[in-house]
């Protein structure tokens, strides 16, 4: 070998081991920087001729394990959906309250029966009498305070959204800018580890946020892609940039846009992470709470509206004034069976005139007559014959008025009458405690032979879309020239132009509409446009079925108590109508509580409740409802905070084990520092050596 190529070699092992002694160094100095990863030296023979002439430091890498920190990437995103998904639950169960004392929300409604209760054993007395008002209206508040705050979080939630977004754009921007720095210092074989620590800890926040699937570039630096592989990072346009796309009443859903800001934005999936955590806590968890919050409420309202309109008052009223049922009358009257009674009674309870109307035999009967056919037609002027002079009935705003005339005043014995569940008087609110705005009850009564009343043409606007929130598709659906619901269902459920490749509507046995998805699938459906009206100034078909989440989730707003009984309380029903007595008797007697019983009693009445948050459709007992509403909110934040810790351990254990392998080990970094020193002066001896002996040969000449 000659002297010049021995110098070369010498030279070569020198600045090798300079660069490991200033990369030794790094490490030890780094040794309590988070999030720093140890670099080692690469280094490679050099060859010429088949002769080595040398080394050459062919990398400066950080020492990584490419599965634990995946590993600890998809720990940290899960961590991140969980932990504000507990956060915000452990704030929405708060809004109840504490279920084992009596301030919690379900405990108010203990008291409303215990109210009542007391109230029965002396039905006279005003001030029992007020005190059963406030206690139902104190139940109506606390349900419209918690809908109300959970309404709110549910913004705060959106407002957030918008925050990460702009935050991950941050992130990827950064990271995008970052693959530049290290793919010039990798080509160049300069020391890219700086910039790709500042690049894992830039990837290590974007993926508390979202989830993220990392694949390195043979140059240098990251590709970032999304869950289903969307670039987002890496490509020659740039970064993407993320927007959130929100339409009332749908899901809302995140859309990445190239960087150029060229073509159409692709909705993307986020499967994990905080962002993922606010999604299904606005579009989902919320929703069902205010959803069963508000099935909740309206069943109370319910039973205590049905155990009243079953009661009487002393004196008797002279005008019941019946709610907006969101039907005709024809269709409000269809369907129902059995009989109910009607009676017109002077102020002192003495009963002047009967008339039982007999659905099943489609007859009116006054005082006991043989009975006069009518039909759902002609029902308003069969009753107003029936009435005579002693009163009258209208129907305008799609509700029924009835009048007594001279004085006397009107009751009800409910009997056997039912359509969906309810009592003719409750059906129509006749004599309603809780007083609702808007329709808040979807038991309709309907069938799919029914009228559906809406004006040809008209038009619904749904969105189908993924269990994540990603749109399949919109749908604008009319309203067919056929007239029935069954006709109304056929469209709603078409292939081409409606739901039916995806699943369908369908009535259930009380009216009330629901979409099922295809088993094969997981979608849900959302109303985006409502266009429909069901007669002049009548209720859309989403206000009347309750269709989508929006109209459904400000059901627990809209019950209040009555204001003429909240300003009145002598006007609660307290009695019974008795049609058993004397002619010349009283049937509403001033002391008599059954009917304050009945309102007492109401928790414990079987009835139908519709499928709503964490419940399904099932018939049981308000009481028992409340119990199994309580619970699962319960078990939602108790599972929440049970992935949440979960998530915790996974993500400390595989960091531990991340660590592990890249943090910097004193011990280790000690031997390779002496080892480099070495390895400098033995290419230092090296050189001199050379050196003398080129001033020998010098001399020699």
């Amino acid at each position: 070998m000659s002297l010049n190529a021995t110098l070369r070699s010498a030279a070569s092992g020198l600045m090798a081991a300079q660069i490991g002694l200033r990369t030794t160094s790094d490490n030890v100095s780094n040794v309590n920087t988070p999030g720093y990863v140890r670099k080692v030296l690469e280094q490679q023979q050099l060859v010429a001729g088949g002769a080595g002439t040398g080394v050459s430091v062919s990398a400066i890498r950080r020492v990584t394990d490419s599965y634990l920190e995946k590993a600890a990437t998809t720990a940290t995103s899960d961590n991140g959906k969980w932990s504000v998904v507990s956060s915000y639950l452990d704030t929405a169960q708060s809004l109840f309250g504490d279920p084992s004392t009596t301030s919690g929300y379900f405990s108010r409604l203990d008291k409303v029966w215990s109210a009542f209760s007391a109230t029965a054993n002396d039905p006279t007395s005003s001030v029992l009498r007020g005190q059963a008002v406030t206690g139902v209206q104190d139940f109506l508040s606390e349900t419209t305070r918690i809908n109300d705050q959970v309404a709110e979080i549910r913004k705060t939630m959106s407002a957030q959204v918008s925050g990460d977004i702009a935050k991950i754009n941050d992130l990827l921007s950064q990271i995008d800018r970052l693959n530049a720095d290290i793919s010039r210092s990798t080509v160049l074989a300069g020391d890219p580890t700086g910039a790709e620590n500042l690049q894992k800890g830039l990837i290590d926040q974007l993926s508390t946020m979202m989830d993220v699937q990392v694949q390195p570039i043979s140059t240098g630096g990251v590709i970032v892609r999304s869950a289903e592989g969307y670039a987002l990072t890496g490509s020659p346009t740039g970064a993407a940039r993320l927007s959130y796309n929100q339409t009332e009443g749908a899901p809302g859903y995140i859309t990445a846009m190239s960087g150029d800001g060229l073509g159409n934005p692709q909705a993307i999936g986020i499967n994990s992470g905080e962002l993922r955590g606010l999604l299904d806590l606005h579009d989902d968890i919320l929703p069902g709470i205010t959803d069963q919050l508000g099935e909740f409420a309206n069943q109370v309202a319910a039973q205590l509206n049905a155990a009243h309109n079953s009661a009487a008052r002393v004196p008797p009223p002279a005008t019941m004034t019946g709610r907006d049922t969101g039907l005709d009358l024809p269709t409000a009257v269809a369907n129902f069976s059995g009989t109910t009674t009607l009676a017109i009674t002077n102020a002192a309870g003495v009963v002047q005139k009967t008339i039982a109307i007999d659905f099943t035999a489609g007859t009116f009967s006054v005082n006991g007559a043989a009975g006069t056919a009518f039909t759902a037609s002609s029902f308003l002027a069969d009753l107003n014959t029936a009435l005579g002079a002693s009163g009258s009935a209208t129907f305008s705003n799609r509700g029924l008025t009835l009048n007594a005339t001279g004085g006397n005043g009107l009751a009800f014995d409910t009997g056997t009458a039912r359509k969906a569940g309810q009592g003719f008087s409750q059906f129509f609110g006749l004599n309603d405690l809780v007083k609702p705005s808007g329709i808040t009850n979807y038991d309709t009564g309907m069938t799919t032979a029914d009228a559906h009343g809406f004006t040809a043409g008209q038009t619904i606007s749904l969105r189908i879309a993924q269990e994540d929130g990603r749109p399949i598709k919109d749908v604008t659906v009319a309203v067919p020239a056929a007239t029935t619901m069954q006709d109304l269902l056929n469209s709603l459920n078409a292939n081409a132009s409606g739901v039916g490749l995806f699943g369908s509507f369908a009535l259930d046995g009380n009216g009330r509409m629901s979409f099922t998805s295809n088993n094969s699938l997981s979608v849900s459906v959302s109303v985006i446009g409502d266009q429909t009206a069901r007669g002049a100034g009548g209720p859309s078909a989403s206000e009347l079925f309750g269709l989508g989440a929006a109209e459904r989730a400000s059901r627990g707003s809209r019950l209040t108590v009555s204001a003429s009984i909240v300003a009145d309380p002598t006007r609660l029903s307290l009695n019974k109508l008795d049609l058993t007595v004397a002619a010349t008797q009283p049937a509403i007697r001033p002391g008599d509580g059954s009917g304050a019983r009945g309102l007492a009693t109401a928790g414990a009445v079987m009835t139908h409740f519709g499928a709503a948050g964490t419940l399904g459709s099932l018939a049981t007992t308000v009481n028992t409802y409340a119990a199994q509403f309580g619970g699962g909110i319960g078990r939602l934040a108790q599972n929440a905070d049970v992935q949440k810790q979960s998530s915790t351990a996974v993500v400390a254990e595989a960091t531990s084990r991340m660590q592990s392998v890249e943090s910097v080990n004193l011990d280790e970094e000690l031997i390779r520092l002496t080892t480099y020193q070495q390895a400098f002066n033995a290419s230092a001896r090296m050189i001199q050596a050379t050196k003398e002996l080129f001033d020998v040969l010098n001399n020699i000449v």
